[in-house]
């Protein structure tokens, strides 16, 4: 009787501990996880958004664009030229800077006129009025060719329209016989029938 107990008893204990192994090994067996064995396949990006973007073309400049204005026309629209322009007016001189022909002007502003005003001493009328001395000032500011910044000549005699010469030096000022010293102030603004670089001082001369 002992036997068959101490045999039962033992028998309970095996099974006792094979149901804790099986128990253990059931808590320590990982989960299986879900698909995250199968292989991320990435899409390939569809062709429209994966060619280069396309360079934008750089906007032409304004001085490269093709001019359609004459100069006596750019120099009745600029509000700094307004006297050159009532000037070349009163002279007649207008119709000719509105021909084919090629021409560089250096064109006073409106400032570069009050010196000679004071110097003169007269108004701005009474200069207007005097067409024999603008013919003979107007033309000195103008050359029968057309002179871009890049293609000045510097330090050369430049036979002017009125038959007069000026010199350039590579600071970019105008100085002639008669003592005149101007500033260009600004450079290439093309017209259809030559180029216009503004200058801070009237030429008179002799």
């Amino acid at each position: 009787m002992l036997k068959k107990n101490l045999l039962s008893i033992a028998v309970v204990t095996a099974a006792m501990s094979l149901a804790a192994c099986n128990d253990t090994e059931t808590v320590a067996d990982p989960a299986e996880p879900e698909a995250t064995t199968e292989e991320v396949v990435v899409e390939p990006v569809a062709e429209t958004e994966a060619e280069p973007m396309v360079e934008a073309e750089p906007m032409a400049d304004d001085m490269n664009m093709e001019a359609t204005q004459t100069i006596a026309e750019i120099a009745a629209n600029n509000d700094n030229l307004t006297i050159l322009t009532a000037a070349l007016k009163s002279a007649g001189l207008d119709t000719m800077l509105m021909e084919d022909t090629k021409y560089t002007v250096f064109a006073p502003t409106d400032d570069a006129f009050a010196p000679v005003l004071e110097k003169l001493g007269v108004t701005k009328d009474e200069l207007l009025a005097n067409k024999d001395l603008l013919k003979t000032v107007l033309p000195y500011h103008v050359v029968p060719m057309e002179v871009k910044a890049a293609d000045i000549p510097y330090g050369t005699d430049i036979e002017t329209a009125n038959g007069k010469t000026i010199s350039i030096s590579e600071d970019n000022v105008i100085t002639d016989a008669a003592g005149n010293t101007a500033n260009i102030t600004g450079t290439d603004i093309m017209a259809s029938n030559g180029v216009i670089h503004t200058i801070d001082t009237v030429l008179m001369p002799e």
